[in-house]
Parts: structure tokens; C-alpha cells; sequence
């Protein structure tokens, strides 16, 4: 076979560590498909939960300036603790997630995209094309506050001004019993960066555009989303029209029946509630959430790509008893060839990029031949008669990975055909 020389990646990578056996399987990744065959300086940041806990979460901090100043980042799934977890590490506190810490800090949308194979067919029979769930991850409900009425009393809705002005007092609810009651709110600003991060992003994968609420019903708050999303589309009119992606305003109820019986190949801006509860559904509906990209994308540029599902906690702790594991690695693989991807296209490096293709073939082609993981015996037809432990897996994708590389290495003249 071919020598192949290793590739180099021309700026550095911000590689960002995590938990449990997501963990496990980044190494294995490193190891077996990057390291091999790349020269690539990674700027490590360990984001694991026991590690957040010494550093009282700083180092979440320094890895988002990181991603702001090199511009790509690729994180493994990590723990978000809650009470239980912070009795089963030993943390100081309840540390808060880490993806909410960076997504503040970039100022970011969260774009998630189904990984498609031709064996694995879609719940829904018209999806023939990826739909691409864009969430608004700011705001809403996951910042509101609520408290719990006892008694009858009038509730309203109370904003005093900074300075001068009298504050304003809207009525919500008279009540005359016991009852519930929420608030909640959003920013000009953050609405703004979220549809000039879906229109980057609309154009980058040239498909078109949907944004949608309930402004019939809630006249202000959703209607001031629709309009802030509407300024932003007519700035930027000419960029779309130009990459020829078209957008489109709905209602949520009329968008959820439309896509049930679209084809797919759009980009589903969402409200951050209805983002949260789409892309778990469009994750189901194409097979896995062990399928599933995610990106977080800021609105000048900088992209920080991870798998969109958590640390699989449950096979870790059969790892720990030495039990073997069949977990699935593919998003993880994808947010390794993703970050690649968008390197190599910044920096003009278009064999980075090529490599970035060719691990994705070899991931996909060994799913297409039936060398799967558990997780996927049921989705994959026809059903395979066995399946892959998790490094067992990654092997197999290594071999072909490898088999690929070396003969694409070849003069022209002497490639056979490359494997899928």
C-alpha cells in the first residue's frame, strides 16, 4: 500500500474533554481515526465534572474564550449535576451546564442535524432529506421564574424603568383561588443574533429558512420574535436570495403539520421550548439521537460542533465493572469530522476537508454494510445478525478509514474503487 504522509492542520483545534463513557469513546476516536493520520495541535480543556468542580468552573470559561479566539471547538458530552451527581462525585455544588455557559458566552444558536444512512429508514415515510433544528437556546421558559398562589389576589406583570418613569403594572389574573403563575422573558439583542446565526447558517447549507411562533396569540411577545427575525431576513435579502435560500414565516401548529409530510432539506429556526421539544422529536423520527450533529454557531462565526446526546451513563458503569459495551460512537465521530470540516474550510486546507469526507464515508459505509452497534439493530434493515462492541466499532472504521486513505494515496492510475 501507499505511504500517506499526515495531513496538517494549519491552525489550532479547541478540543474540549467530558464524562463517562462518552469520555471513553473520545480517546478511542483519538487514538484510532485522528492521531494516525493527522499533524493537528489541539488546545485541550478538560470539562469533565470533576475537574470543573477543582477549578470552581473556570476552566468552562476559558475553553468558550478559546473557541473566540481560534474559532473551532469540539467538545464530548459532559454531565450537567444535579443532586444525585453531586453526591456521586463529591461536588462542591450543582455546577451549571457547561453548554449553557458557553452558549452565553458565543452568544449562540444551537443547529442539530440527523445523520442519514440508506438502511436506516425514517419513521416518517416523506423524509427523504435531513431537516435541521435551529434552537434559540436563550431565554424563555429556561429563564423564567414562577411562584406558586396560595390564595385569591390579583397577579400582574410589573417593569420599572432604570432612571426616571413611572413603572408599568399590566393585569394578568385575578385569581380567587389557589393557582400557578410564571414569568418570563427575552432580549432585542439575543433574538437579533439568533436569526443572523439561522441565516449564516441557512446559506452555508443553501436550504431554505422557516421561523415560526404563535403571534396570534400572543400578540407581543411571539409577534416581537416574528419582527426582530423579519429585520434581520431584510438586511441580509440579497445574501439569500443569491444562495437562492428562501424563507418562510409560520405558525408552530401549521409548521409541525407541514413537516410531517415535507421531504426535509430545511432549516427550522425554533423558539428555545420549541427547539428542546423538535429536535428530540426530528432525532426520533430519523432513527437515533446517537444520529444526531449538533453545532453551536455564534453570530460572527466561531462554531463549536459535539454529539448531540448525553454521557450514556448506564454503559458506563457497566465499563467500570468491566463489562463489555456496545455504545454508540457515530455523533461522537461526526462532531470530530464536523469541527475538522469547518477548519479546513477557514483555513483553506482542502485536504482536511477530504479527510473530514473520507471519516464520514467509513463510518457511514460500515452502517450501510450492517457493522452496527446495539442501538441500531432494530433501525437497521434488514437486520443485522449481530453487532459491534464500542471499540469494536471504531476498529472497523479505522480499517476502512485506513483502506481509503491508502489507496487515494495511489497515483490516479492505480486507485481501484474506493469503499463506502
Amino acid at each position: 500500500m501507499a505511504k500517506v504522509e499526515k495531513i496538517r492542520v494549519k491552525t489550532p483545534l479547541v478540543e474540549m474533554d467530558g464524562d463517562e463513557m462518552t469520555r471513553i469513546i473520545w480517546q478511542m476516536i483519538k487514538d484510532k481515526l485522528i492521531h494516525p493520520w493527522l499533524s493537528i495541535d489541539l488546545k485541550y480543556y478538560d470539562l469533565g465534572v470533576e475537574h470543573r468542580d477543582e477549578t470552581d468552573d473556570k476552566v468552562t470559561v476559558l475553553c468558550a474564550e478559546a473557541i473566540k479566539k481560534y474559532g473551532v471547538g469540539v467538545k464530548c458530552a459532559t454531565i450537567t449535576p444535579d443532586t444525585d451527581r453531586v453526591k456521586e462525585y463529591k461536588l462542591k455544588k450543582a455546577w451549571p451546564s457547561p453548554n449553557g455557559t458557553i452558549r452565553s458566552i458565543l452568544d449562540g444558536t444551537v443547529f442539530r442535524k440527523p445523520i442519514m444512512c440508506s438502511n436506516i429508514v425514517p419513521a416518517v415515510r416523506s423524509w427523504s432529506k435531513p431537516i435541521i433544528i435551529g434552537r434559540h437556546a436563550y431565554g424563555d421558559l429556561y429563564k423564567s421564574a414562577d411562584c406558586q398562589v396560595k390564595g385569591p389576589g390579583l397577579a400582574e406583570l410589573v417593569f420599572t424603568p432604570s432612571g426616571s418613569g413611572k413603572p408599568t403594572r399590566i393585569p394578568i389574573h385575578d385569581f380567587k383561588g389557589p393557582g400557578i403563575l410564571m414569568g418570563m422573558h427575552n432580549t432585542e439583542k439575543s433574538i437579533a443574533s439568533f436569526a443572523r446565526a439561522c441565516i449564516n447558517y441557512a446559506i452555508s447549507e443553501r436550504v431554505p429558512l422557516w421561523f415560526a411562533s404563535k403571534d396570534t396569540i400572543s400578540k407581543r411577545y411571539h409577534a416581537f420574535f416574528k419582527e426582530v427575525f423579519q429585520d434581520e431576513v431584510k438586511k441580509r435579502h440579497a445574501d439569500l436570495e443569491k444562495a437562492g435560500v428562501e424563507y418562510r414565516y409560520l405558525l408552530i401548529d401549521d409548521a409541525v403539520a407541514q413537516i410531517m409530510k415535507h421531504e426535509g432539506g430545511i432549516l427550522w429556526a425554533c423558539k428555545n421550548y420549541d427547539g428542546d421539544v423538535m429536535s428530540d422529536m426530528v432525532a426520533a423520527g430519523f432513527g437515533s439521537l446517537g444520529m444526531m450533529t449538533s453545532v453551536l454557531v455564534s453570530p460572527d462565526g466561531k462554531f463549536e460542533y459535539e454529539a448531540a446526546h448525553g454521557t450514556v451513563r448506564r454503559h458506563y458503569y457497566e465499563h467500570k465493572k468491566g463489562n463489555p459495551t456496545s455504545t454508540n460512537s457515530v455523533a461522537s465521530i461526526f462532531a470530530w469530522t464536523g469541527a475538522l470540516r469547518k477548519r479546513g474550510e477557514l483555513d483553506k486546507t482542502p485536504q482536511v476537508v477530504d479527510f473530514a469526507d473520507s471519516l464520514e464515508k467509513a463510518v457511514i459505509g460500515c452502517i450501510e454494510d450492517g457493522i452496527v452497534t446495539k442501538d441500531l439493530m432494530k433501525l437497521v434493515t434488514p437486520t443485522p445478525k449481530s453487532h459491534e462492541t464500542t471499540e469494536g466499532f471504531i476498529d472497523k472504521v479505522a480499517q476502512r478509514l485506513r483502506l481509503n486513505l491508502e489507496k487515494s494515496a495511489l497515483p490516479a492510475a492505480f486507485q481501484p474503487l474506493a469503499v463506502n
